[in-house]
């Protein structure tokens, strides 16, 4: 669609400037449980967000009846919700940076053109296999997840961006039960190649997390070395993204407030943004208010070196946006703990005795983002002699998020990234507290 008569349109009725972001999507969800094809959808979609700024004040609206003929409404409900605004902040729509990086690797036409039934038979083998793996499966589902999506982003100063991309999921979960004792475990490959779905290790790993949590307990209370596993890392990190957002530093509400350019983690750790990785529905050349991403350091070395900010935060602290304007607020592409060199095995063998901790529960409630304290339940393996050795749940784990991020020991090689391309290794600290029986 040709949106210049809106701007033109605009431009007429007193608006200084004026966005649009237009989006198509279409999903696939499959579900097989116990052999059945339990969940089967297919979904299009298309939305436009409109954004305008009128007497200093942004307006904005979103619909999914997207014509020529909607023009004039349009603007008259983009002008009485800029009317409405009550708020002082400043309000940008931006004119548009010099030059965008292309991002590879990001649509995938073989995925596009593999057919449902295809996508269907990789889930029923999955469910399969996964099922018949040991006798001890008591439920078994596997699942796959696809997304496409076509964005395009245009405003009256000029800007015309727009980018396509595709990607999956498949996955497996399973209920392992042995006597009166029953644990969950679930597996993913995320991917848009559909050769990247190769399930062997897939359904080892599923079945292995499951069956040998049979039998987990409490161990006593006390300070042991702990190993935190790589996606149980990312989540936890998930759970204090906040404090790294300009907005939330603003308002006061993160302990990184005036922390610019000092130490804040032991100086191994980085923590990246990468906005330009392959196969991550995540990675764009643009953020959602058209400024050119790039890949940043949010902590470098153990240094602070950034906030994340879009354009509003950013004019308030008299700096440039860093590409993480999304949604209206703040959000991040693919966000990673860097990697260090060693296997999980080596840093096992390493620490010799201590807890492998692969799960924790209660992100949400039992995490703080201001303070960056937790007390969060958690279940694992003890680790005797370097190896794994008898299962543990119903235990807590208790700390500061930048203490841990200050006492980490060793950073592994095995970097994993969340469904929200969070990413961490795996990661060693020393004498963490541990409440048990």
């Amino acid at each position: 669609m040709n949106f210049k008569p809106l701007f033109e349109k605009a431009t007429k009725v007193g608006f200084e400037a004026i966005q649009i972001k237009y989006s198509e999507s279409r999903s696939v969800d499959l579900e097989v449980f116990k052999g059945d094809l339990d969940k089967h959808e297919i979904s299009d979609s298309k939305g436009l967000v409109l954004e305008g700024i009128y007497q200093g004040k942004m307006g904005k609206m979103s619909t999914e009846n997207i014509d020529e003929s909607f023009f004039d409404s349009w603007l008259q409900t983009l002008k009485s919700s800029a009317e409405a605004v009550e708020s002082e902040d400043p309000v940008v729509i931006y004119e548009g940076d010099d030059a965008y990086k292309e991002v590879e690797g990001v649509y995938s036409e073989a995925l596009e053109t593999l057919s449902v039934e295809a996508k269907k038979k990789i889930v029923f083998e999955l469910e399969e296999r996964v099922r018949n793996a040991d006798d001890r499966i008591d439920i078994s589902e596997a699942f796959y997840s696809e997304s496409s999506r076509y964005v395009l982003l245009e405003n009256s100063k000029g800007l015309s961006l727009e980018k396509r991309v595709n990607h999956a999921v498949l996955g497996a979960h399973i209920v392992a039960k042995a006597n009166d004792d029953s644990r969950s475990a679930f597996d993913y490959i995320q991917s848009n190649q559909p050769q990247d779905f190769n399930t062997d290790e897939l359904v080892e790993n599923v079945v292995e997390r499951g069956t040998s949590m049979l039998g987990a307990a409490p161990i006593e209370s006390g300070k042991y070395d702990v190993i935190i596993e790589n996606r149980t890392s990312a989540n936890l990190l998930g759970a204090f993204l906040s404090m790294f957002k300009a907005e939330n530093v603003q308002k006061g509400l993160s302990k990184l407030k005036g922390k610019l350019n000092e130490p804040i983690a032991h100086a191994q750790v980085s923590l990246i943004e990468n906005p330009f990785m392959e196969k991550s529905p995540k990675s764009t050349g643009f953020d959602g208010e058209g400024v050119a991403t790039y890949k940043k350091h949010i902590i470098d070395k153990g240094v602070l070196k950034t906030y994340m900010h879009n354009l509003k935060t950013a004019k308030k602290d008299s700096v440039e946006s860093t590409g993480n304007g999304f949604g209206g607020g703040i959000s991040h592409t693919n966000l990673f703990i860097e990697p260090g060199e060693q296997s999980l095995d080596t840093m096992l063998k390493e620490m010799g005795d201590g807890l492998f901790i692969t799960s924790l529960q209660g992100l949400h409630s039992g995490t703080s983002a201001i303070s960056g304290d937790f007390s969060l339940q958690a279940s694992g393996y003890v680790v005797k002699d370097g190896k794994l050795d008898k299962p543990v749940s119903l235990i807590t784990v208790s700390s500061n998020y930048l203490e841990l991020l200050g006492t980490i020991n060793t950073i592994g090689s095995d970097l994993k990234f969340t469904f929200s391309y969070l990413g961490s290794p795996s990661i060693r600290l020393n004498a963490m507290s541990v409440s048990g029986k």
